[in-house]
């Protein structure tokens, strides 16, 4: 694991100054239709920000919107949160701080959370483009090559077909996928578990998501049924925010129980450690408060002595698992393919970052007019 820097990143400014911003909402089609407890989805709804200095650099970043009402809204509200900062010097915490004031009587959660997070996002990378460093680099990590799992489909289906799906997903030497579960009955979770299980090679890890699905003593039940079916993780079998019930199945598992795509900010993740109600950490970059959100969430995990992963967004996020402490997965996802100009390749199932200033990130123009054109 690699050490945190003592550079204090955290204060990290760039003589640049907040001029305008460009916010695209955009519409992407999935590979692998993803079929969960909570819902089906087809298509990503995705935020695109360009935010412009006076000096004429660009810092980007995108976010997963979940509802294209959502990507609207988000973009509203990152152009009014640029809006309340322009002319002033890039310097991210501050924004941070200053902008979290400025929406407190809205409440920074949801798309307000959101919204300032990908802000965070691309201010970071201005920092990182003006000190000419990958920010992986800025924030005290290396480029080594990051272990990576395919999020991508395993959804709700038939045991052959999941199994086929599953099968698929090795593409790229893949190691590691992840299953979502939560079927009528817990023996179609059994068996969707079993017929990937079987049609994976030895040695291929094999995550379980519940998203949510399960009250608690259905929790308890299905989750101490999937003990002894090589699952590496039960992700959120329960309502998010029951911490005391993720407490209580955490203790009666000995499978690891992972939470963390709905922390919003890092009180939530330091809440849920306090509390035992898991195992296994995993924040959304958009949800946790951009990067600064991130180096906050990192250290209390590293204190803790807690593995973190990450939720979608796998190329910003993995530049941050590169400077974290006790880095686990990143949660790998290929939606981004189909708008960056440069995409950062899997190899052996492991995500490879880019040697080149700031968070990597470059709009394929054409591909994003395509796109916003089907929004």
């Amino acid at each position: 694991m690699t050490e945190m820097t003592a550079r204090p990143v955290g204060a990290a400014t760039a003589d640049l100054h907040v001029e305008s911003v460009l916010a695209t909402a955009i519409d992407v089609p999935l590979n692998h239709v993803l079929g969960t407890s909570a819902d089906v989805v087809r298509r990503a709804p995705i935020l695109l920000v360009d935010l412009t200095t006076g000096e004429g650099a660009v810092g980007r970043a995108y976010v997963f919107c979940y509802r294209p009402a959502a990507a609207r809204a988000i973009g509203l509200l990152v152009e009014d949160a640029v809006a309340t900062i322009a002319g002033q010097k890039v310097d991210p915490r501050a924004m941070a701080a200053r902008l979290a004031r400025r929406f407190a009587l809205l409440g920074v959660s949801g798309v307000a959370r959101m919204a300032l997070s990908a802000l965070d996002v691309a201010l970071w990378d201005l920092v990182a483009r003006d000190a000419g460093l990958p920010l992986a680099r800025l924030l005290g990590g290396d480029l080594s090559p990051l272990p990576a799992y395919n999020s991508n489909g395993l959804g709700l289906m038939g045991p052959a077909a999941v199994a086929d799906e599953a099968e698929s997903l090795l593409a790229h030497g893949f190691r590691a996928m992840k299953l979502r579960l939560g079927y009528d009955t817990l023996a179609a979770d059994i068996a969707a578990t079993r017929a990937v299980r079987r049609r994976l090679p030895d040695g291929i890890a094999l995550m379980v998501d519940y998203n949510q699905a399960l009250a608690p003593a259905e929790a308890h039940r299905r989750c101490l049924a999937l003990e002894g079916e090589g699952i590496e993780w039960i992700e959120e079998p329960m309502a998010h925010h029951d911490l005391a019930s993720h407490a209580s199945l955490a203790r009666a598992l000995h499978l690891p129980v992972q939470l963390g795509e709905n922390f919003n900010g890092v009180h939530e993740l330091s809440g849920a450690l306090a509390a035992g109600a898991c195992d296994l950490v995993m924040p959304d970059l958009a949800r946790i408060g951009g990067v600064t959100g991130w180096l906050d969430a990192a250290r209390v995990a590293a204190a803790a002595g807690v593995p973190m992963s990450s939720h979608l967004m796998p190329e910003v996020s993995a530049q941050l698992l590169a400077a974290t402490p006790t880095r686990h997965w990143v949660e790998h996802v290929d939606w981004a393919e189909a708008f960056l100009a440069e995409p950062f390749p899997v190899v052996d199932g492991r995500l490879h970052l880019p040697d080149r200033p700031g968070n990597g990130l470059e709009w394929d123009r054409d591909a994003v007019e395509r796109l916003r054109a089907a929004n």
